[in-house]
């Protein structure tokens, strides 16, 4: 786990566009694995505006192909990430069907699962006229794992990284808030999303519902069935 996240951490920063802490060194010592990152001093306000900005220029790094140099984890659950050219084979099979096979195994079974099988089925209707390209996504960016330095300046950390849709960046900041109305603006006005992702939004916030099924149970598998009958519905 620690190795996947001092990859994608060393990745980001190889893009120069958005500051992230540096890893120093990963391994393990006395039956105990670990990982030292740069120390980051953190305050509680900063420039969100140029958070936005920075990260549509994080965004603009691509790939020729969708997944991640390694496989890494969503949270504790484990994330495949092996490469494909067409994005809805990579969410269908790497990540919406991933989870929903981790959830039967965990013993959520019945409806999740056929709906959850007719909405694979269903997801070409949502990219119609949409082509998205191999984009360097954070992963997992929710509201905290986003700071801001002392002097303002935006950071990001905790990443689940692989190339894909940069609108599921997007969608996971929406998922539980976090994030003020110029980020949002300040994104848009560098590289404007496409009307679609009103309703992606959803298919992609999906994938971390299911996570936190598998993770938490509770109410997310009830959350997770919601979110799929309002998606079939609007194919």
């Amino acid at each position: 786990m620690f190795v996947a996240e001092a990859t994608a951490l060393d990745a980001i920063a190889a893009t120069a566009t958005i500051r992230v802490p540096r890893p120093i060194v990963h391994g393990k010592a006395c039956g105990q694995s670990y990982l030292v990152l740069e120390h980051l001093e953190f305050s509680a306000h900063g420039d969100a505006k140029l958070l936005g900005e920075q990260l549509a220029a994080l965004h603009r790094c691509t790939a020729a192909q969708f997944g991640f140099a390694r496989d890494n984890f969503i949270g504790i659950s484990p994330q495949p990430n092996g490469w494909k050219d067409d994005w809805i084979a990579f969410w269908r099979e790497q990540r919406l069907g991933f989870q929903l096979r981790l959830a039967a195994r965990n013993g959520y079974s019945g409806q999740l699962q056929g709906m959850g099988e007719r909405l694979l089925d269903a997801l070409p209707a949502f990219f119609a006229g949409y082509a998205p390209q191999p984009s360097l996504l954070h992963g997992d960016l929710w509201g905290g794992n986003h700071a801001f330095l002392t002097d303002g300046t935006p950071a990001i950390f905790d990443p689940a990284s692989y190339y894909g849709d940069r609108e599921c960046d997007l969608a996971m900041t929406e998922l539980f808030g976090g994030f003020p109305a110029n980020f949002y603006a300040a994104y848009r006005a560098t590289w404007p999303l496409d009307e679609g992702y009103a309703t992606r939004r959803e298919l992609y916030n999906l994938y971390h519902i299911l996570n936190h099924a598998n993770l938490f149970g509770g109410g997310y598998v009830r959350q997770a069935e919601q979110m799929i009958e309002k998606l079939l519905s609007a194919t």
